[in-house]
């Protein structure tokens, strides 16, 4: 949070970017870029480390309801992905996904949201927290 109590988002955690085929984009990205592959996740994700920022490979099944998402999405690294949510909604936004757990791995658990920036893009807020 900034110091005049709006919330400030700088930090990216987390780049989704959605692929056709997600075996030949996990192949790219792997082999012939050389990124460092951290995992799988189903439906349809691969996870690779970008220097600290994670890139999250969204094929169709792993892209929400329609399966056909056209942009790329930026996850903002926050303490506390609740009370941003709710900051960012009470300031006007329209909330596409509400706070939730997506995963939990060693004693940790990883809250996604997002919000619609008004101009058709979604921006996501991100949350690594003690598993509770």
């Amino acid at each position: 949070m900034s110091t005049d109590g709006k919330t400030a988002l700088s930090k990216i955690r987390q780049i989704a970017l959605p692929v056709r085929d997600i075996t030949e984009a996990k192949r790219f990205y792997r082999d012939t870029l050389g990124m460092l592959h951290l995992f799988d996740a189903p439906p349809g994700l691969s996870f690779f480390d970008c220097g600290g920022v994670q890139l999250m490979l969204a094929g169709p099944e792993g892209q929400g309801k329609d399966g056909d998402q056209q942009h790329s999405v930026l996850f903002y690294d926050v303490a506390d992905i609740k009370d941003t949510h709710a900051r960012i909604k009470s300031s006007g936004a329209e909330s596409l996904e509400e706070p939730r757990v997506i995963a939990r791995m060693n004693g940790r658990e990883i809250w996604i949201s997002s919000v619609s920036d008004g101009q058709g893009n979604v921006v996501g807020l991100m949350s690594d927290t003690p598993e509770v």
